[in-house]
């Protein structure tokens, strides 16, 4: 039986439990003498009747299909007496049974492998079976036991609550869970980087050039992992971006929450999002076809001279980019704003100004610093535009009209292609990577700390 076959067999399962744990919830309390003989509703006893069906039987499938392959694997890999010795090799030995047991592989093949192509199948077939027959096993047999333990004492929805709140508990620990484990997979790749290029190298060095020659004699053979030119591109493109979309996204929430009329706030609002639908790969284009030419004549004209890919045009169109983010979200915390606040205000004689100044703006801060803190990573975070505006040169500057490149930029080029997790080169991506991942973590304390500030204050 196939696993989605099997999936809705077990839905279908659990809909019959739960119809069935109401229909005797309501013949007990019929014969009862009504619903107020009953410890809870008789929901409650459906959803309890149903978790026992349908919850024991559902894990029971995902670690099923979790184990599955990697068992099967090892069982056949075992029959094979002249298996490769190196991962990759055993890794290409698996593929070429698969091929050959879904019927892909085109050719003879060795007597070995057919072999173990068909135990290969037969493993599959009866493991979908086995897992077949036990979860519905222990559906209708768990289901059954859920009806049988019924009771008008029964109290059903402390019983659901108390599951409802693990499945929550397992919820919130799986997000924090994944943070953790991208963390220590960065991290552990991270530490076989810097047992090749020291810390003080990567943190403090001034020159970036991550590829290795394939000669001592040739310039640059042992690279150079020096980070400083990506954090400052880094730093100088997300700035531009910020004066860009801070003040055009925070004034124009403004002006839609508290000066525009409903028409005009009906019709520019959905306008202004728009923009946050855009690709990013169609501002790429954007940046280099108009704004970067543009940019490089304006200097011109003014005798400065700007490279044809600069920090400045991939800043400005990022900033667009990101407007709608602060925006949207400081208009939805400027009407959160309790009115009574602006009543006040009107009434002791502030004008409309004086009261979005000195009262909703402070009353909105803790959203809008987390609007901006989004805006923040966005910007942090964005490749694409950089690419086709900024290039990918690790340029050491300060002028923004000169080329430079941004840790993601750098991230994806020394990842793109087949790598070999063992050279530095390809290990300094993931020591970016934790340097991203420390910086924004220590913008969020800051952005925390600024919230906590000011929630105190105007709560």
């Amino acid at each position: 039986m196939q696993t989605s076959t099997l999936f809705a067999l077990l839905l279908l399962l659990i809909l019959v439990a739960y119809g069935a744990g109401i229909s005797r919830a309501l013949t007990v309390a019929h014969k009862r003498g009504g619903l107020r003989k009953l410890a809870a509703l008789p929901g409650y006893y459906g959803s309890y009747t149903a978790l026992w069906c349908g919850l024991p039987a559902l894990l029971l499938l995902g670690t099923w299909l979790i184990f599955d392959d990697a068992i099967i694997r090892a069982l056949v890999m075992d029959r094979i007496a002249d298996k490769p010795d190196t991962i990759a090799g055993q890794n290409l030995l698996y593929a070429q049974i698969q091929n050959l047991a879904s019927g892909r592989l085109i050719g003879d093949a060795a007597p070995q492998l057919q072999e173990a192509a068909l135990q290969l199948n037969r493993l599959r077939t009866g493991s979908r079976n086995l897992q077949a027959a036990l979860s519905l096993i222990l559906a209708v047999g768990l289901g059954a036991f859920a009806l049988l333990r019924f009771s008008p004492e029964l109290r059903a929805r402390e019983k659901v609550e108390q599951v409802l709140r693990w499945v929550l508990l397992t919820c919130a620990c799986a997000a924090i869970f994944t943070t953790v484990g991208i963390l220590l997979s960065v991290l552990f790749e991270s530490l076989r980087f810097f047992q090749t290029v020291p810390l003080t190298e990567f943190l403090f060095g001034l020159h970036w050039s991550p590829q290795m020659a394939l000669r001592a004699d040739q310039v640059g053979s042992s690279g150079a992992f020096g980070a400083v030119p990506l954090i400052t591109g880094t730093l100088m493109v997300s700035v531009i971006a910020m004066f860009v979309a801070v003040p055009v996204g925070l004034m124009s929430a403004i002006y839609l929450a508290e000066y525009a009329s409903k028409r005009v706030r009906a019709l520019a609002k959905p306008v202004l999002e728009i923009l946050a639908g855009v690709p990013t790969v169609v501002y790429g284009f954007f940046a280099a076809l108009t704004v970067a030419p543009f940019v490089r004549d304006l200097a011109a004209s003014l005798g400065l001279q700007a490279s044809s890919e600069s920090a400045l045009a991939a800043g400005l169109v990022m900033g667009v980019m990101i407007i709608p983010f602060v925006s949207s979200l400081s208009d939805d915390v400027i009407n959160a704003v309790p009115q009574s606040l602006r009543d006040g205000a009107l009434g002791l004689g502030s004008t409309r100004s004086e009261t979005v100044r000195k009262v909703v703006i402070p009353a909105a801060l803790p959203g809008i610093v987390g609007g901006v803190l989004l805006a923040v990573s966005r910007a942090i975070g964005e490749t694409m535009i950089v690419v086709m505006a900024a290039g990918l040169t690790a340029n050491l500057t300060a002028n923004p009209l000169e080329s430079v490149t941004t840790v993601t930029v750098q991230i994806v080029t020394l990842l793109v292609g087949d790598q070999e997790f063992d050279s530095p080169k390809t290990l300094a991506a993931f020591a970016l990577g934790l340097m991203l991942f420390i910086s924004t973590l220590m913008l969020n304390f800051v952005a925390l700390h600024v919230v906590k500030k000011y929630r105190e204050q105007y709560d």
